[in-house]
């Protein structure tokens, strides 16, 4: 897979290409990250602006994933003190930049592991996640057609 994340403010655009042996196969997925004000201490909120056939994403594109909800840690990819770039001289907008690039690739890293094993037993969508269990050639042929219709 390949990544490219635009900063904007506090809202950020990614884009994943898959690249990888999966139905999403050179699909061009695109999700927006927001930091929340009381970030690190909330997770960056997720969510894929393109649509995909997946148990744990939804139509609205929200990622049913732990480690951005109950599983987020301030500790995940950065130090607590971290927070805000200018709150002492031993802080520089650099290293806040790397900071929150490292915890954009953590994300992006989990979505990615996500997408090529979903978890069909936490899912957004029960649908998808019963005919990924049940049949998962079906699952497939499924996601790499809305990866054809949507992504391509």
């Amino acid at each position: 897979m390949i990544w490219h994340v635009i900063l904007q403010h506090s809202v950020q655009q990614g884009r994943l290409v898959m690249t990888n042996d999966s139905p999403y196969q050179g699909g061009v997925f695109f999700l927006t990250i927001h930091f929340p004000t009381d970030y690190p201490f909330k997770p960056p909120k997720v969510a894929f602006t393109t649509r995909i056939y997946h148990p744990n994403i939804n139509s609205n594109g929200s990622i049913c994933l732990d480690i951005l909800r109950s599983q987020w840690s301030p500790a995940l990819t950065i130090s607590k003190d971290a927070s805000c770039p200018f709150t002492s001289r031993s802080h520089s907008f650099g290293s806040y930049i790397l900071k929150l690039f490292g915890t954009v690739l953590t994300v992006l890293l989990s979505i990615c592991s996500l997408l090529c094993d979903p978890n069909p037993d936490d899912p957004l969508v029960p649908e998808i996640a019963r005919i990924y269990k049940t049949d998962r050639e079906k699952y497939n042929r499924i996601a790499r057609e809305w990866t054809q219709k949507y992504a391509m």
